[in-house]
């Protein structure tokens, strides 16, 4: 008999491929919607994780890896099944950082230990504004007073160290929530934190809070550095100043007076800025940046001087931020 004596056969044929071609975009399009509102929700995380990430690594395009990588993570798995998607994100994010510091170490890139004078520091990325003020888009990433001065010290902590401060005491994450990350007890990990805030509260000051007084004082450093006075130099130094920069480290007014008063020619090439949100120069020689200093005032004198003027960390600055 022929297919033609059973008309209604390829007929229900052709309604089963239709209602399955159908099932097929109705789920295609469910899973999309899916899709584009985790990815809504991550964004509405993005900002603390980036600055998460800035804090533990000093540098924002690692940080923005950082960020990536706990996208993907995150695309992986089950999101309906995650109770606290910022906490969970926020781990992520921890354990990321603690192997990229990790691998840092393997690569020889060691924390350096206790400031001291002598050897040089692994200077961070700064984020640069223009004086006027931080553009709204940096205002998480360096809340909190994240000036460059705490990431100065912060490069000096283990890894492990690092992250227990960072997640613990900038982001309130409990110590029970860090130990997994770090393969520590809590116990173990409240005290990597405080080992590590020994060694902040020595090498990062508070800096005064007023920013206009923080930039008198360091229109009146770049002043006297230009006239190569020294008498004037010291008179806005700290007694025990330190200067660092992966050069190395120099203490002592008499000392930091000294190196600043060889600084004229360059230091007037210097531009004012906000350096992490702190006042701090640029400076800027035929269009690009040779070095930036980040200053912080204590008590109406300048008691840090961070130095970046490695050619290579230089190079991806933008100092177009300055005209804004």
């Amino acid at each position: 008999m022929s297919d033609s004596e059973f008309p209604g056969e390829n007929g229900n044929d052709d309604k089963n491929v239709k209602s399955a071609r159908a099932t097929e975009a109705e789920n295609a399009k469910e899973s999309a919607n899916a899709n584009e509102f985790l990815a809504a929700r991550f964004e509405s995380h993005r900002d603390h994780l980036r600055a998460v990430a800035y804090r533990m690594l000093g540098s924002l395009s690692e940080a923005d890896d950082a960020v990536q990588e706990a996208w993907i993570k995150l695309s992986r798995v089950d999101a309906a099944r995650v109770d606290n998607l910022g906490g969970w994100l926020t781990t992520v994010v921890g354990r990321v950082c603690l192997d990229m510091l990790r691998s840092r170490r393997t690569r020889g890139e060691e924390p350096l230990g206790p400031l001291a004078e002598g050897p040089g520091v692994r200077m961070p990325e700064p984020v640069l504004s223009p004086v006027s003020g931080i553009d709204p888009e940096q205002e998480a990433l360096l809340a909190d007073s994240v000036g460059l001065a705490l990431l100065v010290v912060l490069e000096t902590l283990t890894p492990a160290e690092r992250l227990a401060f960072v997640l613990h005491d900038l982001f309130a994450v409990p110590f029970e929530q860090i130990a997994p990350i770090v393969g520590r007890t809590p116990t173990a990990s409240r005290q990597l934190a405080s080992r590590a805030r020994r060694r902040v509260q020595g090498g990062a000051p508070a800096p005064d809070p007023d920013l206009a007084r923080q930039r008198e004082v360091v229109d009146a450093f770049l002043a006297a550095a230009r006239e190569g006075d020294f008498d004037a130099l010291v008179a806005v130094l700290d007694p025990d100043v330190v200067s660092r920069s992966e050069a190395g480290v120099t203490t002592g007014a008499i000392a930091v007076a000294s190196g600043a008063s060889r600084f004229a020619h360059l230091a007037r090439l210097a531009r004012p800025a906000l350096v992490n949100g702190a006042a701090g120069v640029v400076v800027v020689a035929e269009g690009r940046p040779v070095g930036v200093l980040a200053f912080t005032v204590v008590h109406g004198r300048i008691a840090v001087i961070d130095i970046l003027n490695a050619p290579e960390r230089l190079a991806g600055l933008d100092v177009t931020v300055l005209d804004r």
